[in-house]
């Protein structure tokens, strides 16, 4: 009786791949609660406000006002510099009203007044000539070629955006690892339990061919 009952006990290897196995199914289980709750819901409610456009450029304009930025010196360094307010004003095709163009919704509630915001420098030289740069850009090589945008009725219906923060490739790599995940825990956690299975039947099979 005790060699039967050993038998049908999980060795220490099957006993930690079923523990792997559970681990991964409550990983994965717990990414998608996470992701569902704070990241999936306001996602779909900026994109369920928001669609898309077609934008011309109108007007490309440096305003006289500048704004404050943060940038990094080291580890623990840290100090502020100054940029100016570039404004990109463009007619959309889904209302005649000029709006402000934005590189997305991330940029507009950083800075709402401007189209764009440099990576911050020490010297306010170097971000004035950034945003001089991407003024050219504007009025050199964008022109008056239309181009798709996006609005957000969440947001500022006013305002529109030339890309979004939330896209469906990072939608669809932020579900597919956690799913992957817990596909995997449930194979290790079958497979060994198949296993397991197969071996006793094999051991109750040989004990029936000795007596």
């Amino acid at each position: 009786m005790a060699r039967s009952r050993a038998s049908y006990e999980y060795t220490e290897a099957e006993d930690k791949s079923m523990r792997l196995g559970f681990l991964l199914i409550a990983a994965g289980l717990l990414s998608l609660l996470g992701l569902g709750c704070c990241w999936l819901r306001p996602a779909l409610q900026e994109r369920g406000g928001g669609g898309s456009a077609n934008c011309t450029v109108l007007a490309v304009r440096q305003l006289g006002e500048r704004f404050a930025c943060t940038f990094s010196c080291g580890a623990a360094c840290r100090g502020t510099a100054r940029y100016p307010c570039l404004q990109v004003l463009v007619r959309t095709s889904r209302s005649s009203a000029p709006a402000l163009l934005h590189e997305d919704e991330r940029q507009l509630r950083t800075n709402p007044k401007c189209s764009y915001i440099p990576p911050c420098a020490r010297d306010d030289q170097e971000n004035s000539e950034n945003v001089t740069y991407k003024q050219k850009y504007w009025k050199e090589k964008v022109g008056s070629q239309p181009f798709t945008c996006y609005f957000n009725q969440h947001l500022r219906p006013d305002d529109v955006m030339l890309k979004r923060t939330h896209d469906e490739t990072v939608l669809l790599h932020c579900f597919l690892w956690p799913v992957v995940t817990f596909l995997v825990g449930v194979l290790i956690v079958v497979l060994t339990i198949c296993a397991k299975s197969l071996a006793i039947r094999a051991e109750a099979i040989k004990k029936k061919k000795h007596l």
